[in-house]
């Protein structure tokens, strides 16, 4: 059976940093692209990161790049998303995602619809 657990949410000053875990049983790290998503209340799920351990290749969205770091750990089968100078508009429940490694991972890497199984979300609030 396919579990993601989401850790590590909580509520922020703006320009503080999270680190956010997926932890991830029944798929194994090394044969899938796992992803974060993100979705703010009455905004469309969008896409943050995504990390293939086969091949080392990692995305980011336009909106995190440059202040959101994806990584991952074979070992403990466990992804994380370390995410500096939050802002506001980080605000929104963190899903992770993992799908066994196909084309579409390739093409469409931070789409929702290219993933099979989703965690139950994690919260972030970045306010002062």
């Amino acid at each position: 059976q396919v579990q993601l657990v989401e850790s590590g949410g909580g509520l922020v000053q703006p320009g503080e940093s999270l680190r956010l875990s997926c932890k991830v049983s029944g798929l194994t790290l090394s044969e899938n692209t796992v992803a974060w998503f993100r979705q703010a209340p009455g905004k469309q799920r969008e896409g943050v990161s995504s990390f293939t351990p086969i091949d080392g290749s990692k995305t980011y969205g336009k909106s995190v790049k440059g202040r959101f770091t994806i990584s991952g750990e074979s070992a403990g089968n466990t992804v994380y998303l370390q995410m500096n100078g939050l802002r506001p508009e980080d605000t929104a429940t963190y899903y992770c995602a993992a799908v066994r490694n196909k084309i579409a991972v390739i093409t469409s890497p931070l789409n929702p619809v290219t993933y099979d199984y989703w965690g139950q979300g994690t919260q972030v609030t970045v306010s002062s």
